[in-house]
């Protein structure tokens, strides 16, 4: 059965770092796009970053351009996003997704979605 979890979230103050992890089974993680998305409280569930399968091309919504990195190991089915420079907007359930042909913001074009994790700003 495939599946996705989430883990790595938690209560950061402003200025904070945070590094949350995708880990998936039951399927190749290798062979699909990965997109990290989140969504705040009363808000639309926004993509954050994405990288690609193959040539690993990488894409940051323009929010957390230069404050996030997304990163991908396939030989252990995981995907990783570093969040450095907290700010209390980045406050969301954190969705990891795989399934998509090639990277995108679209989260219809993904099949597979972790449970989500919480950052929340303590400041």
């Amino acid at each position: 059965q495939a599946q996705i979890v989430e883990s790595g979230g938690g209560l950061v103050q402003s200025g904070g770092s945070l590094r949350l992890t995708c880990t998936a089974s039951g399927f190749t993680l290798g062979y699909y796009a990965i997109g990290w998305f989140r969504q705040a409280p009363g808000k639309e569930r926004e993509g954050v970053s994405c990288i690609s399968n193959g040539n690993g091309r990488i894409y940051y919504a323009d929010s957390v351009k230069d404050r996030f990195t997304i990163s991908r190991d396939d030989e252990r089915n995981t995907a990783y996003l570093q969040l450095n420079n907290l700010k209390p907007e980045d406050t969301a359930v954190y969705y990891c997704a795989a399934g998509a042909p090639f990277c995108t913001f679209y989260r219809y074009s993904y099949s597979h979605w972790g449970q989500g994790t919480q950052f929340t700003d303590s400041s």
